[in-house]
Protein backbone atom coordinates (compact mmCIF):
# COMPACT_ATOMS: atom_id res chain seq x y z
CA UNK A 1 0.00 0.00 0.00
CA UNK A 2 1.32 3.44 -0.91
CA UNK A 3 0.77 5.96 1.88
CA UNK A 4 0.84 9.76 1.87
CA UNK A 5 1.27 11.79 5.06
CA UNK A 6 -0.59 15.10 4.80
CA UNK A 7 0.11 16.25 8.35
CA UNK A 8 3.06 18.64 8.61
CA UNK A 9 3.70 17.72 12.25
CA UNK A 10 3.90 14.01 11.48
CA UNK A 11 6.03 14.66 8.40
CA UNK A 12 8.52 16.73 10.40
CA UNK A 13 8.92 14.13 13.16
CA UNK A 14 12.00 11.95 12.50
CA UNK A 15 10.90 9.06 14.73
CA UNK A 16 7.43 8.85 13.18
CA UNK A 17 8.87 9.10 9.67
CA UNK A 18 11.25 6.23 10.37
CA UNK A 19 8.56 4.06 11.94
CA UNK A 20 6.15 4.63 9.06
CA UNK A 21 8.81 3.91 6.45
CA UNK A 22 9.65 0.66 8.23
CA UNK A 23 6.13 -0.56 7.47
CA UNK A 24 5.42 1.39 4.29
CA UNK A 25 8.71 2.00 2.42
CA UNK A 26 7.02 3.93 -0.38
CA UNK A 27 5.40 6.49 1.95
CA UNK A 28 5.60 10.15 0.92
CA UNK A 29 5.49 13.15 3.24
CA UNK A 30 4.24 16.72 3.20
CA UNK A 31 7.51 18.63 3.38
CA UNK A 32 6.05 21.75 1.78
CA UNK A 33 5.82 23.67 5.05
CA UNK A 34 2.15 24.53 4.59
CA UNK A 35 -1.19 22.81 5.13
CA UNK A 36 -2.39 21.08 1.98
CA UNK A 37 -5.78 22.04 0.65
CA UNK A 38 -7.68 22.33 -2.62
CA UNK A 39 -5.74 21.28 -5.74
CA UNK A 40 -2.54 20.71 -3.75
CA UNK A 41 -4.22 18.19 -1.46
CA UNK A 42 -5.91 16.47 -4.40
CA UNK A 43 -2.62 16.12 -6.28
CA UNK A 44 -0.89 14.78 -3.18
CA UNK A 45 -3.46 12.02 -2.67
CA UNK A 46 -4.41 11.15 -6.23
CA UNK A 47 -2.11 8.12 -6.61
CA UNK A 48 -2.05 6.71 -3.06
CA UNK A 49 -4.04 4.03 -1.25
CA UNK A 50 -3.83 5.39 2.27
CA UNK A 51 -3.47 8.80 3.87
CA UNK A 52 -2.51 10.09 7.30
CA UNK A 53 -4.34 13.37 7.84
CA UNK A 54 -4.26 16.02 10.53
CA UNK A 55 -6.33 19.18 9.95
CA UNK A 56 -6.90 18.55 6.22
CA UNK A 57 -10.49 18.43 5.00
CA UNK A 58 -11.47 15.08 3.51
CA UNK A 59 -14.81 15.37 1.70
CA UNK A 60 -16.82 13.66 -1.00
CA UNK A 61 -15.35 15.74 -3.83
CA UNK A 62 -11.81 14.80 -2.85
CA UNK A 63 -12.68 11.11 -2.55
CA UNK A 64 -14.36 11.26 -5.96
CA UNK A 65 -11.16 12.64 -7.47
CA UNK A 66 -8.93 10.15 -5.61
CA UNK A 67 -10.63 6.76 -6.03
CA UNK A 68 -7.47 4.83 -5.14
CA UNK A 69 -7.64 6.05 -1.53
CA UNK A 70 -9.07 3.20 0.55
CA UNK A 71 -8.12 4.14 4.10
CA UNK A 72 -7.80 7.42 6.02
CA UNK A 73 -5.80 7.38 9.28
CA UNK A 74 -6.28 10.29 11.68
CA UNK A 75 -3.28 11.99 13.28
CA UNK A 76 -5.11 13.49 16.25
CA UNK A 77 -8.61 12.95 17.58
CA UNK A 78 -11.01 15.45 15.95
CA UNK A 79 -13.18 14.02 13.16
CA UNK A 80 -15.01 17.22 12.23
CA UNK A 81 -12.94 17.74 9.06
CA UNK A 82 -13.60 14.22 7.77
CA UNK A 83 -16.87 13.50 5.94
CA UNK A 84 -17.65 10.12 7.51
CA UNK A 85 -20.88 9.56 5.53
CA UNK A 86 -18.90 10.10 2.30
CA UNK A 87 -16.28 7.58 3.45
CA UNK A 88 -19.04 5.12 4.29
CA UNK A 89 -20.74 5.48 0.89
CA UNK A 90 -17.46 4.87 -0.93
CA UNK A 91 -16.26 2.04 1.27
CA UNK A 92 -13.24 4.00 2.50
CA UNK A 93 -12.23 2.84 5.96
CA UNK A 94 -10.84 4.96 8.76
CA UNK A 95 -8.19 4.50 11.43
CA UNK A 96 -8.98 6.57 14.53
CA UNK A 97 -7.99 6.21 18.17
CA UNK A 98 -9.79 8.51 20.62
CA UNK A 99 -8.16 9.99 23.69
CA UNK A 100 -4.50 9.67 22.70
CA UNK A 101 -3.79 13.34 23.47
CA UNK A 102 -5.98 13.64 26.58
CA UNK A 103 -3.08 13.98 29.08
CA UNK A 104 -1.53 16.79 27.03
CA UNK A 105 -4.82 18.71 26.87
CA UNK A 106 -5.42 18.24 30.60
CA UNK A 107 -2.00 19.74 31.39
CA UNK A 108 -2.84 22.91 29.45
CA UNK A 109 -6.29 23.20 31.04
CA UNK A 110 -4.74 22.88 34.50
CA UNK A 111 -1.97 25.37 33.72
CA UNK A 112 -4.29 28.00 32.28
CA UNK A 113 -6.81 27.62 35.11
CA UNK A 114 -4.16 28.15 37.76
CA UNK A 115 -2.70 31.07 35.81
CA UNK A 116 -6.07 32.84 35.74
CA UNK A 117 -7.19 31.94 39.26
CA UNK A 118 -3.91 33.12 40.81
CA UNK A 119 -3.58 36.23 38.58
CA UNK A 120 -0.17 35.08 37.36
CA UNK A 121 -0.70 36.68 33.94
CA UNK A 122 -1.51 40.03 35.55
CA UNK A 123 1.37 39.86 38.01
CA UNK A 124 3.85 39.12 35.21
CA UNK A 125 2.85 42.32 33.39
CA UNK A 126 2.94 44.36 36.61
CA UNK A 127 6.44 43.23 37.59
CA UNK A 128 7.74 43.98 34.09
CA UNK A 129 6.21 47.47 34.42
CA UNK A 130 8.03 48.12 37.70
CA UNK A 131 5.10 47.45 40.02
CA UNK A 132 5.00 44.81 42.76
CA UNK A 133 1.47 44.53 44.22
CA UNK A 134 0.39 41.50 46.22
CA UNK A 135 -2.50 39.73 44.52
CA UNK A 136 -4.44 37.05 46.40
CA UNK A 137 -6.04 34.52 44.09
CA UNK A 138 -8.17 31.42 44.50
CA UNK A 139 -6.99 27.87 45.15
CA UNK A 140 -8.37 25.04 43.06
CA UNK A 141 -9.71 23.37 46.16
CA UNK A 142 -12.14 26.24 46.71
CA UNK A 143 -13.52 26.09 43.15
CA UNK A 144 -16.25 24.24 41.32
CA UNK A 145 -15.01 23.11 37.90
CA UNK A 146 -17.67 22.54 35.26
CA UNK A 147 -16.80 20.26 32.36
CA UNK A 148 -18.96 20.42 29.25
CA UNK A 149 -18.16 17.04 27.75
CA UNK A 150 -16.84 14.10 29.75
CA UNK A 151 -15.32 11.83 27.12
CA UNK A 152 -11.66 10.83 27.10
CA UNK A 153 -10.34 14.38 27.57
CA UNK A 154 -13.05 15.44 30.00
CA UNK A 155 -12.43 12.41 32.20
CA UNK A 156 -8.69 13.09 32.28
CA UNK A 157 -9.28 16.75 33.17
CA UNK A 158 -11.73 15.73 35.89
CA UNK A 159 -9.19 13.37 37.49
CA UNK A 160 -6.54 16.09 37.50
CA UNK A 161 -8.77 18.67 39.19
CA UNK A 162 -10.12 16.19 41.73
CA UNK A 163 -6.53 15.49 42.85
CA UNK A 164 -6.30 19.16 43.82
CA UNK A 165 -9.50 18.93 45.86
CA UNK A 166 -11.72 20.84 43.43
CA UNK A 167 -15.41 20.09 43.18
CA UNK A 168 -16.06 18.79 39.66
CA UNK A 169 -19.42 18.77 37.90
CA UNK A 170 -19.95 17.53 34.35
CA UNK A 171 -22.50 17.59 31.56
CA UNK A 172 -22.50 15.11 28.69
CA UNK A 173 -25.09 13.60 26.35
CA UNK A 174 -23.80 10.18 27.45
CA UNK A 175 -23.95 8.78 30.96
CA UNK A 176 -20.82 7.57 32.75
CA UNK A 177 -22.16 6.37 36.13
CA UNK A 178 -19.13 4.26 37.06
CA UNK A 179 -16.72 7.10 36.32
CA UNK A 180 -18.83 9.67 38.14
CA UNK A 181 -19.00 7.41 41.21
CA UNK A 182 -15.33 6.42 41.23
CA UNK A 183 -14.03 9.98 40.72
CA UNK A 184 -16.65 11.81 42.84
CA UNK A 185 -17.83 13.83 39.83
CA UNK A 186 -21.43 15.07 39.85
CA UNK A 187 -23.39 14.90 36.57
CA UNK A 188 -25.67 17.92 36.04
CA UNK A 189 -27.72 19.49 33.28
CA UNK A 190 -26.13 22.27 31.23
CA UNK A 191 -28.05 25.12 32.87
CA UNK A 192 -27.00 23.98 36.34
CA UNK A 193 -23.39 23.67 35.27
CA UNK A 194 -23.27 27.15 33.77
CA UNK A 195 -24.92 28.74 36.81
CA UNK A 196 -22.77 26.89 39.35
CA UNK A 197 -19.24 26.52 38.02
CA UNK A 198 -16.44 28.93 38.86
CA UNK A 199 -14.53 27.55 35.87
CA UNK A 200 -16.23 26.21 32.72
CA UNK A 201 -14.08 24.10 30.40
CA UNK A 202 -15.21 22.80 26.99
CA UNK A 203 -14.41 19.22 25.96
CA UNK A 204 -16.91 18.33 23.24
CA UNK A 205 -16.36 17.42 19.58
CA UNK A 206 -17.61 19.74 16.86
CA UNK A 207 -20.92 18.33 15.63
CA UNK A 208 -24.18 19.89 14.38
CA UNK A 209 -25.41 19.61 17.97
CA UNK A 210 -22.44 21.44 19.52
CA UNK A 211 -21.80 24.11 16.88
CA UNK A 212 -22.49 27.46 18.56
CA UNK A 213 -23.30 25.74 21.86
CA UNK A 214 -21.78 28.60 23.83
CA UNK A 215 -23.97 31.43 22.54
CA UNK A 216 -25.10 34.71 24.15
CA UNK A 217 -27.74 32.97 26.26
CA UNK A 218 -25.23 30.39 27.51
CA UNK A 219 -22.69 33.02 28.54
CA UNK A 220 -25.44 35.03 30.25
CA UNK A 221 -26.31 31.95 32.34
CA UNK A 222 -22.73 31.58 33.55
CA UNK A 223 -21.89 32.58 37.09
CA UNK A 224 -20.72 36.22 37.29
CA UNK A 225 -16.95 36.35 37.62
CA UNK A 226 -16.44 32.83 36.26
CA UNK A 227 -13.62 31.73 33.97
CA UNK A 228 -14.09 30.10 30.56
CA UNK A 229 -11.68 27.73 28.79
CA UNK A 230 -11.88 26.22 25.31
CA UNK A 231 -9.43 23.55 24.15
CA UNK A 232 -12.03 21.76 21.99
CA UNK A 233 -13.03 23.49 18.74
CA UNK A 234 -13.47 27.19 18.00
CA UNK A 235 -16.79 26.70 16.23
CA UNK A 236 -18.43 25.50 19.45
CA UNK A 237 -18.24 29.09 20.72
CA UNK A 238 -19.94 32.25 19.48
CA UNK A 239 -16.80 34.42 19.59
CA UNK A 240 -18.70 37.71 19.61
CA UNK A 241 -20.77 36.58 22.58
CA UNK A 242 -17.64 35.61 24.48
CA UNK A 243 -16.03 38.95 23.68
CA UNK A 244 -19.12 40.78 24.98
CA UNK A 245 -19.16 38.72 28.20
CA UNK A 246 -15.50 39.52 28.86
CA UNK A 247 -15.56 43.18 27.86
CA UNK A 248 -18.77 43.76 29.81
CA UNK A 249 -17.23 42.22 32.92
CA UNK A 250 -19.64 39.31 33.30
CA UNK A 251 -16.73 36.87 33.00
CA UNK A 252 -13.45 37.40 34.84
CA UNK A 253 -11.26 35.79 32.20
CA UNK A 254 -10.79 33.16 29.53
CA UNK A 255 -8.17 30.87 28.05
CA UNK A 256 -8.54 29.82 24.42
CA UNK A 257 -6.50 27.37 22.39
CA UNK A 258 -8.89 27.13 19.42
CA UNK A 259 -10.68 29.73 17.32
CA UNK A 260 -13.02 30.27 14.40
CA UNK A 261 -11.27 31.14 12.16
CA UNK A 262 -7.68 30.21 12.93
CA UNK A 263 -5.73 32.40 13.44
CA UNK A 264 -8.21 34.85 15.03
CA UNK A 265 -7.07 37.88 13.03
CA UNK A 266 -8.94 41.04 14.00
CA UNK A 267 -10.66 39.52 17.02
CA UNK A 268 -11.36 41.80 19.99
CA UNK A 269 -9.98 38.99 22.17
CA UNK A 270 -6.46 39.90 21.05
CA UNK A 271 -6.58 43.14 22.99
CA UNK A 272 -7.99 41.81 26.27
CA UNK A 273 -5.54 41.49 29.17
CA UNK A 274 -7.72 38.90 30.94
CA UNK A 275 -7.60 36.45 28.01
CA UNK A 276 -4.81 33.93 27.50
CA UNK A 277 -4.36 32.65 23.93
CA UNK A 278 -2.45 29.78 22.33
CA UNK A 279 -2.22 28.41 18.80
CA UNK A 280 -4.18 25.12 18.85
CA UNK A 281 -1.37 23.41 20.75
CA UNK A 282 -3.08 21.94 23.82
CA UNK A 283 -3.05 18.42 22.42
CA UNK A 284 0.53 18.59 21.16
CA UNK A 285 3.34 17.58 23.47
CA UNK A 286 6.34 15.38 22.74
CA UNK A 287 4.59 12.35 24.23
CA UNK A 288 1.18 13.00 22.66
CA UNK A 289 2.69 13.61 19.22
CA UNK A 290 4.34 10.21 19.34
CA UNK A 291 1.16 8.59 20.64
CA UNK A 292 -0.99 10.20 17.94
CA UNK A 293 1.49 9.31 15.22
CA UNK A 294 1.81 5.69 16.28
CA UNK A 295 -1.96 5.41 16.51
CA UNK A 296 -2.23 6.75 12.96
CA UNK A 297 0.33 4.23 11.69
CA UNK A 298 -1.57 1.42 13.40
CA UNK A 299 -4.79 2.82 11.95
CA UNK A 300 -3.58 2.21 8.42
CA UNK A 301 -3.83 -1.52 9.09
CA UNK A 302 -6.35 -1.81 11.92
CA UNK A 303 -8.91 0.51 10.37
CA UNK A 304 -12.68 0.31 10.85
CA UNK A 305 -15.79 1.10 8.80
CA UNK A 306 -16.63 4.81 8.82
CA UNK A 307 -20.24 3.98 9.68
CA UNK A 308 -19.11 2.75 13.11
CA UNK A 309 -18.08 6.32 14.01
CA UNK A 310 -21.06 8.25 12.68
CA UNK A 311 -22.50 8.74 16.19
CA UNK A 312 -19.31 10.64 17.13
CA UNK A 313 -19.99 13.45 14.66
CA UNK A 314 -23.79 13.73 14.83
Amino acid sequence: MKVAVCSRSFSAHPILRAELLASFPDACFNDSGHQLQGPDLLAFLRAVNGAIVGLERIDDALLEACPSVRVIAKFGVGLDRIDLPALDRRGVRIGWTPGVNAPAVAEVVLARTIELLRHLHTSDAEVRAGRFPLRVGRSLGSCTIGLIGCGHVGKTVARVFRRFGATVIAHDIRDYPDFYRDEAVTPVDLDTLLATADVVSLHVPLTPRTRGLMNPAAFARMKPGALFLNTARGEVVDAAALEDALIGGHLAGAALDVFDPEPPTGSRLLGLANVRLSAHLAGSSDASTLAMGRAAIAGLSGHQPAASLLDVVT
